[in-house]
């Protein structure tokens, strides 16, 4: 019972335009492994490939991330076709030590958030 994000939106996530928006020397992503793009800069790439105001921009990449939170906050998966697909794991209570004194600690269950990668990410990253 997942959503599922038409190509176009994937597209916005995956435009190498943004890269060449900021000038990157491609050579040199290749040796450093690439940038780290901050929600400022993806909001900016956003913008810059869709031709929205920054602000419209803003709006939309809160309103997709606040829909993945919504989602798998309910206990729902995220499928992005060809992107990949957000998912919740649940990680059950453990025992550990606290590393300073040696003591033995509960560590409480939690969820966390998956991301698996599609087909067509790997395929753009390989």
């Amino acid at each position: 019972m997942g959503a599922v994000c038409s190509p176009r939106v994937v597209k916005l996530f995956l435009d190498v335009g943004a890269l060449r928006e900021r000038r990157y020397n491609l050579n040199e992503l290749a040796l450093t492994g690439g940038p780290t793009v901050n929600k400022n800069e993806l909001i900016s790439a956003v913008a810059s490939t869709s031709g929205l105001s920054k602000s419209d921009a803003s709006k939309a990449v809160d309103s997709i991330l606040g829909s993945i939170t919504g989602v798998l906050r309910s206990g729902g998966d995220v499928r992005l076709v060809g992107f990949g697909t957000f998912s919740v794991a649940r990680r059950a209570q453990t025992r550990g030590r606290n590393p300073r004194t040696g003591e033995a600690i509960t560590i409480p269950a939690s969820n966390q958030a998956k991301f698996k990668a599609g087909k067509a990410l790997k395929e753009a990253l390989n």
